[in-house]
């Protein structure tokens, strides 16, 4: 029998004080090999408090797997840049630790950032841009210093789809000017990727760090999460601040956490809640959020709980996409069941199959990204969309491999944007059939606490409706391509998707980490 994480640390610290000197370096090649089993947030505290690992061995540990794998290797370009301070910050965990004790449960524990998240340190913040590969925020990110706080160690930036997929409409996922094509390291070059957040869960999901940072506005967490057999929340719009990232829209933006365990993640996510005065989005969330989402983690937690079932997405995703798995979707059926779910099969969403305007992302992203542009320092090359096109025309060969018809389109629209009848209508539009008659609408009809899609085919009505889902892992398909599924729900709701998502989780165990040659 293999003995539990707990019963090795003990082991590993019976070897440090029998054998001296030699027990510390035997312990260290141990644990080494412990290490590629993908540890915990809770494991590595546990190793932490046992002194078998320090928060820089921690970090040394991640260079150098990203060494082997990220930038040779199976090469993922998974990741952009390196924290040059990450050793340093480390060290000064280690010795606060040892001094004055421990913030919390990210104490040490290295996290990675998408690249429109602003650092105000050595990186660089980019949105996946060569025009912006040198700009470097002026100060942190809301979330940033939530992390700070909770003495995460930021390791790098993390490779994502450029502009968050405002670019270009043939511009492969995961793909930027920036850092080249990520890939799935479950099928380097074979498998899809997902978008826009690419970069950070496919760095969680080959263990390159613990745990990293995503943003949604439609997919770009839900749809790399089940691609990439890890977890993924996308939170109520404004449960976690937006202020210092590369703005896309202003509806439907939100950060969120990526991590490989539905623990870790609410662990995560419970430390970047927090009224922000800059975003007031997040002036909602005051008495709706938690710092500490791990009291939802119930392993019983599906018992009693009614989850509706959709499952009329178009027939393009169920027979041409290869995304979907019948087989495997009946499986988390059946595990909800035998967990003591009550599932209603076949839920309607009334709205779900409607036209949507795609007026709010277009518009918003005009306004917003223009506005962002126009406030960076003036050494940078472009302060608008028109000079950002004129810059990637000026270095066509290294910035247009996919074109940017989609800037092109945004730079022709008016100024005004968000006084354009067109956008108005659009949004409140949006809003009503989202929410009123969607999926507040099924919630409501079928009595649910949840409703269940394959993989992240409601994304969509989640993001228009500013609503939270969480995507776990739910097997994997004959020739090895991950599969997973989304947990939805009504605003703030959070918690509730946790417990399910967690209980679903422990009775399946479907994740396996990616096999490298």
């Amino acid at each position: 029998m293999v003995p539990s994480f707990a019963r090795t640390v003990l082991l590993l610290q019976s070897c440090m004080i029998t054998l001296g000197e030699w027990g510390k370096k035997i312990m260290k090649l141990l644990f080494n090999e412990i290490l590629n089993d993908e540890l915990t947030i809770k494991e590595i505290q546990a190793a932490f408090e046992a002194e078998v690992i320090t928060s820089k061995e921690l970090v040394l540990y991640y260079l150098d797997r990203i060494a082997k794998y990220d930038q040779s290797g199976p090469k993922l370009n998974s990741i952009l840049e390196i924290n040059p301070d990450a050793i340093f910050i480390a060290e000064g965990l280690d010795h606060e630790r040892k001094t004055r004790g421990v913030r919390g449960p990210l104490h040490g524990i290295p996290v990675l950032l998408k690249d429109n998240i602003e650092t105000n340190d050595h990186m660089h913040t980019g949105a996946g841009t060569l025009a912006l590969e040198r700009h470097s925020g002026a100060k942190d990110a809301f979330l940033v210093e939530k992390l700070r706080e909770a003495g995460a160690v930021i390791l790098g930036k993390t490779n994502m789809t450029e502009l968050a997929n405002g670019m270009s409409t043939t511009m492969w996922a995961g793909y930027s000017s920036r850092g080249g094509q990520t890939l799935n390291p479950y099928g380097p070059g074979e498998f899809f990727v997902g978008g826009s957040s690419t970069g950070s869960a496919v760095a969680v999901a080959a263990n390159l760090t613990v745990m990293a940072i995503g943003t949604e506005t439609d997919a770009s967490i839900l749809s790399p999460a089940t691609q990439n057999s890890v977890v993924g929340i996308k939170p109520t719009v404004g449960l976690i601040s937006r202020s210092g990232i590369v703005p896309f829209t202003y509806t439907q933006d939100t950060p969120g956490p990526f991590a490989r365990t539905v623990t870790d993640a609410a662990i995560l996510l419970g430390a970047l809640t927090g009224v922000d005065q800059a975003d007031p989005a997040t002036y909602k969330s005051e008495g709706l959020s938690f710092q500490d989402y791990t009291s939802f983690l119930d392993p019983e937690g599906l018992e009693g709980a009614r989850i509706g079932v959709f499952n009329h997405a178009s027939e393009d995703y169920y027979k041409e996409s290869g995304e979907y798995d019948e087989d495997l979707f009946q499986r988390v059926i059946g595990t909800l069941r035998n967990k003591g779910a009550e599932v209603i099969d076949k839920i309607d969403i009334p709205s779900f199959h409607r036209e949507w305007s795609w007026g709010v992302p277009i518009y918003e992203m005009k306004h917003a990204l223009g506005n962002y542009l126009s406030r960076l320092p003036s050494h940078l090359p472009v302060h608008s969309d028109k000079e950002l096109i004129h810059f990637n025309k000026s270095n066509e060969e290294n910035t247009l491999k996919y074109g940017q018809n989609m800037l092109e389109y945004r730079a022709g629209l008016p100024h005004n944007t968000l006084a354009n009848p067109e956008y108005l209508q659009a949004k409140l539009q949006d809003l009503y059939f989202s929410q009123e008659q969607g999926i507040d609408f099924a919630l409501k009809k079928f009595n649910l606490d949840a409703i269940l899609f394959p993989s992240y085919i409601g994304s969509t009505i989640s993001a228009k409706a500013g609503y939270p889902s969480i995507a776990v892992p739910a097997g994997y398909m004959k020739n090895g391509r991950p599969f997973g599924v989304t947990f939805a729900g009504s605003a703030f709701s959070e918690g509730t998707l946790i417990k399910l998502g967690y209980s679903f989780e422990q009775a399946a165990k479907h994740r396996k980490p990616p096999v490298f040659k």
